[in-house]
């Protein structure tokens, strides 16, 4: 109980004096997972969309490519991206591997079906009753598709936030990609993982109530978006 009301304390000392070396882990790590889920989010509305509204051959199949996705272990992408972006890789010449940037394309990978996947569900849900409606009423087909994005918007602004969370706390792409370096890719998850090691019991803990706090914010905002 000694050890980790110690850490606790140091714990919180760190976040309080706002710890140059936290800040950065916590400011990087924010920067690759918005960067990450803002593209997500670039392809994956339209795609979602698309797959809600409009029926074409082989949609199924994209549906369940997509389903698919969705339990795709993380270490799986990071192999996968690893072996693109290595030295002897397709984008080699690139020098990715190994910085913040190659952690984004992992991420990304990783986010993109997510996001693609609920907002697909959310549009199916709205849809059914105002897509039909408007139209019936004389509204273009832009205007319909205008409408359903606009009741849908909590449920697409919910399913961006759940992207986000899902590769804020990503750790196997993380440390493959980025290599945990200082400074330069070591996010929360990986620092965590290393400075237990370390024994830095303080410093991991600060980190993992940075994670906890931001965890309960997005549940909170997830929870506001349902009720609307």
């Amino acid at each position: 109980m000694t050890f980790f009301a110690e850490g606790l304390n140091e714990a919180v000392r760190l976040l309080v004096t706002m710890d140059q070396e936290v800040m950065d882990v916590v400011l990087l790590t924010f920067k690759v997972a918005g960067i990450s889920t803002i593209l997500a989010a670039i392809l994956g509305l339209p795609a979602g969309f698309l797959l809600a509204t409009k029926k074409f051959r082989g949609q199924q199949f994209l549906v369940s490519i997509l389903n698919t996705l969705l339990s795709l272990p993380t270490v799986v992408v990071g192999l996968v991206v690893y072996g693109l972006i290595s030295r002897r890789g397709v984008l080699g010449a690139l020098g990715l591997l190994f910085t913040w940037k190659a952690i984004v394309i992992g991420q990304f990978v990783v986010v993109l079906p997510l996001i693609t996947a609920l907002v697909l569900n959310d549009i199916r849900e709205v849809e059914g009753a105002y897509r039909e409606t408007a139209l019936s009423l004389g509204a273009s087909g832009w205007q319909a598709a205008i409408l359903v994005l606009w009741e849908a918007r909590y449920a697409i602004g919910g399913a961006i936030i759940v992207g986000f969370g899902r590769v804020l706390g990503e750790v196997g792409i993380s440390m493959m990609l980025g290599g945990n370096i200082a400074g330069s890719t070591r996010t929360i998850t990986t620092a965590i993982a290393l400075e237990t090691n370390k024994g830095q019991f303080g410093f991991a803990l600060a980190l993992g109530l940075v994670l906890l706090f931001i965890s309960f914010f997005i549940n909170a905002v997830m929870n506001y978006a349902r009720e609307r």
